[in-house]
C-alpha cells in the first residue's frame, strides 16, 4: 500500500514525516535485546511480503502482515519497518524519500493498534481454543489491513479531497483479496508460533 512520490502536497508529507520520527523515537526507546532478533524476522517478513506488489493507481497492492508484526512489536514497527521501506526503496524504487514518512505511518499505526487491541488475550494463548486463536488471526489481520487502506484513504481525502475518490475506491477494492490471505497467514503464525515458540507471546505479555 506505498502511496507513490509526488501524490501528496508538502504539508502532508512534513505532517507525516514528523508522526513517523516520533513513532521511531518511541519505538528504539522500547527495542531490547531480547527483542531484537523478533524485531529483526518480522522487519525481514514484511520487507519480502511487501516487494511482491502491483502497482495500482497510485498506490500498490501487496501482502503487509503489518498486524502481525504489531501484534509481538508494539511500537518497535516504526523501526523495523523503518529499515524495510528504507532497502524497499534503495533497491527496487518503491515510494520515495519524501513520502516515506506518511507510507511508515500507514503502515505502523494500524500495527501498534493490533497490538494495544490484541495483545491482553495473548497471556491465554496456550489454553485458548483454536475459534479464539482464529479469532485473533483474523482480528489482528483485519485491524492491519484495514486501518492501512483506512488511512490510506484518510491522507489522500485531506490532501486532495474528492479529487481522490476514484482512487481510493480503486485501492479498496483491489486489496480485498489481501485482506483474506492476510487473515490467514497471521492465522497460521499464531497457531504455528504456539506449538512451536510459546515463549515468542510471553515475551509480549511482560514487556
Amino acid at each position: 500500500m506505498h502511496l507513490s512520490e509526488g501524490v501528496l502536497h508538502l504539508s502532508t508529507l512534513l505532517i507525516g514525516n514528523g508522526i513517523a520520527l516520533a513513532g521511531v523515537a518511541i519505538g528504539l526507546r522500547q527495542l531490547n535485546e531480547k527483542r531484537l532478533a523478533l524485531t529483526a524476522l518480522f522487519a525481514a517478513t514484511f520487507f519480502v511480503a511487501s516487494t511482491i506488489h502491483i502497482p495500482i493507481g497510485i498506490g500498490s497492492v501487496h501482502l503487509i502482515l503489518n498486524g502481525m508484526a504489531g501484534l509481538f512489536l508494539g511500537w518497535a514497527v516504526f523501526p523495523a519497518f523503518l529499515i524495510a521501506l528504507l532497502l524497499q526503496l534503495l533497491f527496487f524504487s518503491f515510494g520515495g524519500i519524501a513520502v516515506l514518512g506518511v507510507n511508515l505511518c500507514i503502515m505502523a499505526l494500524p500495527a501498534v493498534a493490533a497490538h494495544y487491541v490484541f495483545r491482553p488475550y495473548l497471556g491465554q494463548i496456550k489454553t485458548a481454543g483454536k475459534i479464539r486463536q482464529w479469532l485473533i488471526g483474523i482480528g489482528v489481520g483485519v485491524i492491519g489491513v484495514g486501518g492501512a487502506g483506512l488511512l490510506a484513504a484518510l491522507i489522500l481525502w485531506l490532501d486532495n479531497g474528492k479529487g481522490y475518490y476514484d482512487l481510493i475506491a480503486l485501492l479498496w477494492l483491489s486489496h480485498l483479496p489481501v485482506f483474506v490471505v492476510d487473515c490467514l497467514i497471521s492465522v497460521g503464525v499464531i497457531i504455528t508460533l504456539q506449538k512451536m515458540y510459546p515463549s515468542a507471546f510471553k515475551t509480549v505479555v511482560t514487556e
